[in-house]
Protein backbone atom coordinates (compact mmCIF):
# COMPACT_ATOMS: atom_id res chain seq x y z
CA UNK A 1 0.00 0.00 0.00
CA UNK A 2 2.68 2.44 1.14
CA UNK A 3 4.01 1.66 -2.62
CA UNK A 4 0.93 2.81 -4.20
CA UNK A 5 0.83 5.95 -2.30
CA UNK A 6 4.21 6.94 -3.20
CA UNK A 7 3.87 5.92 -7.07
CA UNK A 8 0.86 8.07 -6.71
CA UNK A 9 2.72 10.83 -5.22
CA UNK A 10 5.73 10.50 -7.62
CA UNK A 11 2.55 10.70 -10.58
CA UNK A 12 1.27 13.57 -9.23
CA UNK A 13 4.63 15.23 -9.17
CA UNK A 14 5.39 14.49 -12.68
CA UNK A 15 2.24 15.45 -13.48
CA UNK A 16 2.95 19.11 -11.33
CA UNK A 17 6.34 19.40 -13.01
CA UNK A 18 4.88 18.84 -16.80
CA UNK A 19 2.08 21.10 -16.66
CA UNK A 20 4.80 24.04 -14.90
CA UNK A 21 6.68 23.01 -17.93
CA UNK A 22 3.84 23.43 -20.71
CA UNK A 23 2.45 26.65 -18.62
CA UNK A 24 6.32 28.02 -19.48
CA UNK A 25 5.92 26.94 -22.99
CA UNK A 26 3.25 28.87 -23.25
CA UNK A 27 4.17 31.83 -21.53
CA UNK A 28 7.42 31.55 -24.01
CA UNK A 29 5.14 31.04 -27.00
CA UNK A 30 2.77 33.95 -25.75
CA UNK A 31 5.90 36.35 -25.04
CA UNK A 32 7.82 35.28 -29.01
CA UNK A 33 4.11 36.45 -30.62
CA UNK A 34 4.20 40.08 -28.18
CA UNK A 35 7.80 40.83 -29.58
CA UNK A 36 6.78 39.71 -32.87
CA UNK A 37 3.95 41.95 -33.03
CA UNK A 38 5.89 44.93 -31.51
CA UNK A 39 8.92 44.38 -34.29
CA UNK A 40 5.77 44.31 -36.85
CA UNK A 41 4.47 47.63 -35.27
CA UNK A 42 8.14 49.57 -35.06
CA UNK A 43 8.78 48.16 -38.96
CA UNK A 44 5.58 50.37 -39.86
CA UNK A 45 5.79 53.46 -37.76
CA UNK A 46 8.25 55.08 -40.47
CA UNK A 47 5.56 53.71 -42.87
CA UNK A 48 2.90 55.88 -41.34
CA UNK A 49 4.76 58.75 -41.30
CA UNK A 50 6.06 58.75 -45.01
CA UNK A 51 2.43 58.24 -46.30
CA UNK A 52 1.40 61.29 -44.35
CA UNK A 53 4.13 62.95 -45.86
CA UNK A 54 3.54 61.12 -49.41
CA UNK A 55 0.88 59.55 -50.59
CA UNK A 56 3.00 57.42 -53.10
CA UNK A 57 5.12 55.81 -50.23
CA UNK A 58 1.66 53.86 -49.47
CA UNK A 59 2.28 51.96 -52.79
CA UNK A 60 5.87 50.79 -51.83
CA UNK A 61 4.76 50.16 -48.05
CA UNK A 62 0.91 48.09 -48.53
CA UNK A 63 2.54 45.52 -50.84
CA UNK A 64 4.99 44.66 -47.60
CA UNK A 65 2.34 45.45 -45.20
CA UNK A 66 -0.09 42.50 -46.99
CA UNK A 67 2.70 40.02 -46.95
CA UNK A 68 3.66 40.54 -42.95
CA UNK A 69 -0.09 39.94 -43.00
CA UNK A 70 -0.26 36.82 -44.94
CA UNK A 71 2.87 35.66 -42.69
CA UNK A 72 1.96 36.91 -39.31
CA UNK A 73 -2.07 36.70 -39.31
CA UNK A 74 -1.93 36.67 -35.24
CA UNK A 75 -0.05 39.17 -34.34
CA UNK A 76 -1.22 41.15 -37.07
CA UNK A 77 -4.98 40.47 -35.83
CA UNK A 78 -3.62 41.48 -32.51
CA UNK A 79 -2.66 44.94 -34.31
CA UNK A 80 -6.07 45.68 -35.62
CA UNK A 81 -7.84 45.32 -32.81
CA UNK A 82 -6.00 47.40 -31.28
CA UNK A 83 -5.89 50.17 -33.50
CA UNK A 84 -9.33 49.30 -34.27
CA UNK A 85 -8.92 49.14 -37.82
CA UNK A 86 -6.14 47.53 -40.17
CA UNK A 87 -2.89 48.11 -39.27
CA UNK A 88 -0.79 49.64 -40.63
CA UNK A 89 -3.51 50.94 -43.62
CA UNK A 90 -6.81 50.81 -42.89
CA UNK A 91 -9.59 51.90 -45.77
CA UNK A 92 -9.27 55.91 -44.30
CA UNK A 93 -5.65 55.73 -44.44
CA UNK A 94 -5.57 54.76 -47.97
CA UNK A 95 -8.67 56.88 -49.21
CA UNK A 96 -7.04 60.02 -46.98
CA UNK A 97 -3.65 59.28 -49.11
CA UNK A 98 -5.70 58.88 -52.34
CA UNK A 99 -7.19 62.33 -51.39
CA UNK A 100 -3.91 64.41 -50.52
CA UNK A 101 -2.47 62.33 -53.95
CA UNK A 102 -5.55 64.64 -55.77
CA UNK A 103 -5.17 67.56 -53.85
CA UNK A 104 -1.55 67.99 -53.96
CA UNK A 105 -1.98 67.68 -58.03
CA UNK A 106 -4.88 70.39 -58.09
CA UNK A 107 -2.13 72.77 -56.09
CA UNK A 108 0.37 71.66 -58.64
CA UNK A 109 -1.54 72.31 -61.47
CA UNK A 110 -2.61 75.53 -60.14
CA UNK A 111 0.74 76.96 -59.58
CA UNK A 112 2.12 75.32 -63.17
CA UNK A 113 -0.60 77.07 -65.01
CA UNK A 114 0.17 81.14 -63.00
CA UNK A 115 3.82 80.29 -63.67
CA UNK A 116 3.52 79.89 -67.62
CA UNK A 117 0.95 82.60 -67.78
CA UNK A 118 4.01 84.50 -66.43
CA UNK A 119 6.53 82.99 -68.37
CA UNK A 120 4.33 83.44 -71.82
CA UNK A 121 3.63 87.15 -70.75
CA UNK A 122 7.04 87.54 -70.70
CA UNK A 123 7.99 86.16 -73.91
CA UNK A 124 5.07 87.63 -75.76
CA UNK A 125 6.18 90.85 -74.48
CA UNK A 126 9.66 90.13 -76.92
CA UNK A 127 7.97 88.98 -79.53
CA UNK A 128 9.01 91.73 -81.55
CA UNK A 129 13.03 90.90 -80.83
CA UNK A 130 14.56 88.63 -82.57
CA UNK A 131 13.97 85.54 -81.43
CA UNK A 132 11.03 86.44 -79.83
CA UNK A 133 8.78 83.73 -81.42
CA UNK A 134 11.35 81.25 -80.89
CA UNK A 135 11.33 81.70 -76.93
CA UNK A 136 7.25 81.97 -77.00
CA UNK A 137 7.32 78.62 -78.67
CA UNK A 138 10.04 77.16 -76.21
CA UNK A 139 7.63 78.35 -73.23
CA UNK A 140 4.73 76.72 -74.55
CA UNK A 141 7.13 73.39 -75.51
CA UNK A 142 8.21 73.37 -71.82
CA UNK A 143 4.92 74.03 -69.98
CA UNK A 144 3.52 71.29 -72.07
CA UNK A 145 6.01 68.45 -71.65
CA UNK A 146 6.25 69.83 -67.89
CA UNK A 147 2.62 69.06 -67.66
CA UNK A 148 2.45 65.77 -69.53
CA UNK A 149 5.14 64.37 -67.38
CA UNK A 150 3.41 65.08 -64.22
CA UNK A 151 -0.09 64.18 -65.36
CA UNK A 152 1.25 61.17 -66.39
CA UNK A 153 2.55 60.23 -62.66
CA UNK A 154 -0.79 61.35 -61.17
CA UNK A 155 -2.87 59.23 -63.18
CA UNK A 156 -0.33 56.55 -62.62
CA UNK A 157 -0.79 56.98 -58.86
CA UNK A 158 -4.06 57.90 -59.30
CA UNK A 159 -4.72 54.42 -60.55
CA UNK A 160 -2.85 52.60 -58.19
CA UNK A 161 -4.07 53.90 -55.35
CA UNK A 162 -7.68 53.68 -56.53
CA UNK A 163 -6.58 50.15 -56.65
CA UNK A 164 -5.74 49.72 -52.77
CA UNK A 165 -9.07 50.58 -51.98
CA UNK A 166 -11.17 48.18 -53.59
Amino acid sequence: MSTLIAALVVAAVIGWGIEQIRGEMRAARDDTRRARTLSIAAVFGPAIAAVQVDPKALLVWQPLAVTMRRIFPEECASLDAAAGATFPFSADVISAAHARWTADWLAWEQTHDATYKLKTAVSEQELASPGGRARLDAVEREKLDLYQRRYEEYVRVSKALQKLTG
